[in-house]
């Protein structure tokens, strides 16, 4: 333990233990985020009709529950094809257009990133009012795509803030070498610049996943009807009575968010980083 506090940290001559304030902080930090999630999971397994820590009894009562009522799996099948679609609709918009703001010369470049990004600066209430009302005029109201359309606006910033920032540390002369060879631009964009920006796309479509998938505020305005979303129904559980069944679809969340993670940083890996 002395051998480790007194080597180096790093190239400097800092070392380990005079950094050791700052794993303290870091480990206090990282207790006081994960603390709360890792409550829900043993109270996801108690027998009790109420939230209970620690459980006295242990059961998959709460588990059965939720996969044996029809009103939770429609929501969640609800929230997953939204979750998807929304993924496949904010993805390659946001990556085209941090491209196209990357590679522009044009002096609106600033002020076209802002407007991108304007959604995650405004309330989320906000913008849920403004969709209600414009989608009651188109008839879009508690609809599939209009959930998808207003969650594809929340995702955009996200996915158009991750890829333009590994954009930034991308070197466009390797793209420019392609098209003076003669490919084409789609060609060198989808054959050079993509697979080298890959992991920033597979994180920024991640992002947009589970942007649509926990969202509540949006769906509690556009959803609802035959398309009620998993964390609509989740709060009206919450508001109306204490059902314990959130604990157990709050840990299925938990686990499909932890793999999405571990997926995102094995497939996303550059090969060279291997």
């Amino acid at each position: 333990m002395l051998k480790w506090l007194n080597s180096p940290a790093s190239e400097t001559q800092v070392t380990h233990g005079q950094r050791l304030w700052l794993y303290v902080f870091a480990a206090v930090v990282m207790l006081l985020l994960v603390a709360p999630t890792l409550i829900v999971i043993p109270m996801s397994f108690s027998e009790s009709q109420y939230l209970e820590f620690p459980p006295e009894t242990w059961s998959l009562r709460w588990y059965r529950n939720y996969f044996g009522s029809p009103e939770w799996m429609q929501a969640t099948a609800t929230s997953l094809k939204a979750a998807v679609l929304t993924m496949l609709v904010a993805t390659p918009v946001g990556v085209v257009a941090a491209y196209g703001l990357h590679s522009s010369r044009v002096h609106f470049v600033r002020l076209a990133y802002l407007m991108l990004i304007t959604p995650m600066m405004v309330p989320v209430v906000l913008v849920a009012i403004g969709a209600f009302y414009v989608f009651v005029q188109v008839n879009l109201l508690y609809s599939l795509t209009g959930l998808v359309l207003a969650h594809s606006v929340l995702a955009l910033p996200l996915v158009v803030i991750v890829t333009g920032s590994a954009l930034k540390s991308y070197d466009m002369n390797q793209e420019l070498a392609a098209r003076s060879l003669g490919a084409p631009r789609w060609k060198a964009f989808l054959t050079i610049t993509v697979p080298q920006i890959r992991f920033a796309i597979v994180t920024a479509a991640l992002l947009a996943f589970l942007t649509s998938f926990d969202e509540v505020v949006v769906a509690m305005f556009i959803s609802g009807g035959d398309n009620p979303t998993l964390t609509r129904n989740m709060f009206n559980a919450l508001r109306d009575q204490i059902d314990p069944t959130i604990a157990a679809i709050s840990t299925i969340m938990i686990i499909i968010t932890s793999l999405m993670m571990i997926l995102a940083q094995v497939f996303g890996r550059n090969p060279s980083d291997k």
